[in-house]
């Protein structure tokens, strides 16, 4: 287990380090660079559009990937989505600016954007179900947390090659060139994935269900036509983890250096910190849903999300460190409260012959709902704050909290059915 471990979480960090690092670069150079005839606001808003595109095409790779893992495995998945989501990034970073191509640059990146959003899309279901399957039930929450925990570090290291590099190179050169080598460390980062993923074996519930030939034909006409309601909860139940954490990774890096007037290197260390303490505290809080059950701590993590979308705004707007990074912490402590024990969650709602369709489908629905516009609206929101906190930025949070609260209490727990069979109970109907 250890080792499995160690391998989902090595490739998911790799893989949102390539899907983060776009991000990071989206909210600090790409609108000068590839929307120049746009006034500020309109280039970053428009960066941010193409960083939405990631968050549209992972629910098409999620089918597309779920498919291959429903029908040939889990393991192909994790080779074929780590291998794609690099080479694109590595990619994104070798496109000329509109200077130099003009429109072809930022059609380019839209293109480009797209692809790692498709392999993104099937990364999480291969990697979370190789963990999920393996482990036995009482510690599914746990050791399926490890993958949970590659995001934080794809984003530490996505986001401190950005500071090295921001801190030791003149605006201009960052600007120039110095942006591009995080997109072209993507590729060693991919090959030494794949190199720790070759050795993986295959699933043990997979495998029974290759044996008795009970695997689904089409798995995502089967989720489509038995499991609807159950994909339109969770994409609802979890729309708000993803409000959050691009929240406050995304808008608020863009809001604090073009806004507040806060340097670049000031506001990656305030929110790396922050995601820091949250990769750190996800395998305890998976420990809590090992033992009192999944859907409590995600009902716990929507209510806090609600609660401190406020002060978390206020405490942003102050622009001093110290303050800005309470209110990160706040925030991705109550996202980690539920996003630890997903991972779990998702596989165990899902019967086995759709489940790596069904949770990845339902999980990158999430990211549409809740990653995709949530930079874009809250720029869009704050620029009519004035001079004043952007409170309509947290209103709006407050709304996608309370939605996704609704969902999780829909929706059932599974941790004693996980003890006793790897079939969860469908959902109360919507």
């Amino acid at each position: 287990m250890g080792r499995l471990a160690a391998a989902s979480l090595a490739g998911t960090a790799v893989e949102f380090y390539d899907f983060f690092v776009y991000g990071t670069a989206a909210a600090l150079v790409l609108g000068p660079l590839f929307f120049p005839t746009f006034s500020p606001l309109a280039g970053t808003l428009a960066a941010l559009g193409t960083f939405a595109v990631g968050f549209l095409s992972r629910p098409i790779g999620s089918a597309l990937f779920g498919h291959i893992g429903d029908r040939y495995g889990r393991r192909p998945v994790m080779f074929a989505s780590l291998l794609l989501t690099g080479c694109a990034t590595v990619a994104v970073g070798c496109v000329p600016s509109y200077a130099s191509i003009g429109i072809a640059a930022p059609a380019l990146l839209l293109v480009l954007r797209f692809l790692q959003g498709l392999g993104l899309g099937g990364e999480w279901g291969g990697a979370v179900l190789l963990t999920a399957e393996h482990a036995p039930a009482k510690r599914r929450g746990l050791w399926a947390s490890f993958p949970q925990i590659g995001p934080a570090v794809g984003f530490l290291l996505a986001n401190g090659v950005m500071l090295a590099l921001s801190a030791a190179l003149s605006d201009e050169q960052f600007r120039s060139w110095g942006w591009r080598v995080p997109f072209w460390a993507a590729g060693l980062l991919a090959a030494g994935g794949l190199l720790l993923r070759s050795s993986l074996a295959e699933t043990p519930q997979f495998t029974e269900l290759a044996q008795a030939g009970k695997r689904a034909s089409a798995p995502l006409a089967e989720v489509a036509r038995g499991h609807w309601r159950l994909v339109l909860l969770t994409a609802g139940a979890l729309a708000v983890g993803y409000a959050v954490f691009y929240t406050v990774s995304t808008w608020a890096l863009a809001y604090g250096t073009e806004r507040l007037g806060v340097s670049r290197t000031v506001m990656l260390g305030c929110i790396m910190a922050a995601v820091a303490v949250k990769g750190a505290v996800t395998p305890f809080a998976a420990m809590l849903g090992d033992r009192y059950g999944r859907r409590p701590l995600c009902l716990a993590g929507c209510a806090a999300s609600a609660v401190w979308a406020f002060p978390m705004v206020g405490l942003l707007h102050t622009a001093q460190p110290l303050l800005m990074f309470l209110g990160f912490l706040g925030s991705m402590l109550a996202f980690i409260t539920m996003f630890a024990v997903v991972a779990a969650y998702l596989p165990e709602l899902y019967e086995p012959r759709v489940r790596c369709t069904g949770a990845a489908v339902g999980y990158n629905l999430a990211g549409v709902l809740g990653g995709a516009l949530t930079p874009i609206v809250a720029t869009a929101v704050a620029e009519r704050a004035g001079s004043g906190p952007p409170w309509a930025v947290a209103g709006y949070l407050t709304l996608v909290a309370l939605l996704s609260l609704g969902c999780f209490a829909l929706l059932p727990e599974t941790l004693p059915a996980a003890e006793k069979t790897e079939d969860a109970p469908e959902p109360a109907p919507a």
